[in-house]
């Protein structure tokens, strides 16, 4: 297995390296990758056609022309061999046991056009993103692992915004605490991190952009790090958007094993010294409101009089407050 993850991943680490040079070339010459002429010009379209078809959009000679598909050679462009049958960049997927890649537990790749990729990673992934139900007394709240709305725009902008002139493959990487999305090309040059949080949007591949805008699998541009993120809204973690030379990676944490997570660390606290919890909240509430009084620790911990000043001694005692007044307006800084 664990030469199998190796070969998994070289095999990208090699790609990317064979195709800087086919990068410069693109960027000396001054043409998109979508625009150039594919090499390969013996491309059928059958996955595409039957996906326009669905959607009542036609797709003739003439329409292939304006969608940029056939360049102005009336021969195909690059744009026309990703959504071909054809296409050869490849989507990877890799399951992981626990939460880092020691264990490699299973893998596999899709191929054919990217809106083939689209919806059998979606499917695939969708399998794995499990259900658990919490009860609240009698009520029942089932709540999945990852977002459905959160999976699927990381999966689209992966495959919308990833620079194709690199051959490496889409990778997703799921462990059991979070889903990674890691496409090629990095940011489009001129942008930074801090421009997509603020809904700037300049895409790489423009006229796939604007092909999947007609087909309704994209709304608009630069809304897709935005729902990624409502979709998390009220959790306590959420995604994460990392950028390096040449590499663009999503993090999306497992909503359920988080919670578990945190739940466990506080039950585990409280079993192993309560009177830690209470005195760290007590002191927690100064620091944050510049004092507290008596009165206002003992509302705080649900205890009464003696525990509360007991626990407000040990502060004083550990040089962490202060006491300034005495009786039933004690008072207590932080130091």
């Amino acid at each position: 297995m664990v030469s199998d993850m190796m070969t998994f991943e070289n095999q990208n680490i090699a790609d990317i390296e064979k195709e800087v040079i086919r990068e410069m070339l693109l960027q000396n010459s001054g043409r998109s990758f979508e625009l150039c002429r594919s090499i390969n010009q013996d491309l059928t379209f059958h996955t595409l056609q039957e996906e326009m078809r669905k959607r009542s959009i036609e797709l003739g000679q003439a329409q292939m022309k304006t969608l940029k598909l056939i360049g102005e050679d009336d021969l195909y462009t690059n744009l026309a061999l990703l959504l071909s049958d054809q296409c050869e960049t490849t989507t990877k997927v890799a399951l992981f046991q626990g939460t880092d890649k020691a264990i490699f537990r299973d893998r596999k790749e899709f191929s054919g056009s990217v809106l083939k990729q689209l919806e059998e990673v979606y499917l695939f992934i969708d399998l794995l993103n499990k259900t658990k139900a919490t009860f609240y007394g009698l009520d029942r709240n089932d709540m999945r692992d990852y977002p459905e709305e959160a999976l699927r725009e990381a999966l689209l902008n992966s495959i919308v915004h990833r620079d194709y002139s690199f051959s490496g493959s889409n990778l997703i990487n799921i462990y059991d605490d979070r889903i990674e999305f890691v496409s090629l090309g990095g940011l489009v040059p001129g942008l930074e991190l801090e421009s997509i949080f603020i809904g700037v949007s300049q895409s790489r591949n423009p006229n796939l952009a604007a092909i999947f805008y007609r087909m309704k699998l994209i709304e608009s541009y630069g809304t897709g790090i935005y729902k990624i993120e409502r979709a998390y809204k009220n959790q306590d973690s959420g995604p994460v958007f990392e950028t390096a030379k040449g590499v663009f990676r999503v993090t999306l944490p497992n909503r359920n094993e988080t919670q578990d997570n945190d739940r466990q660390m506080r039950t585990s606290v409280v079993r192993e010294n309560p009177l830690n919890v209470q005195k760290n909240m007590i002191y927690q509430y100064a620091l944050k409101n510049g004092s507290i009084t008596r009165k206002e620790a003992e509302d705080l911990i649900g205890a009464g009089t003696t525990k509360a000043f007991r626990l407000l001694k040990e502060l004083c005692d550990a040089g962490k407050l202060e006491q300034k007044r005495c009786g039933k307006l004690s008072t207590y800084i932080v130091k």
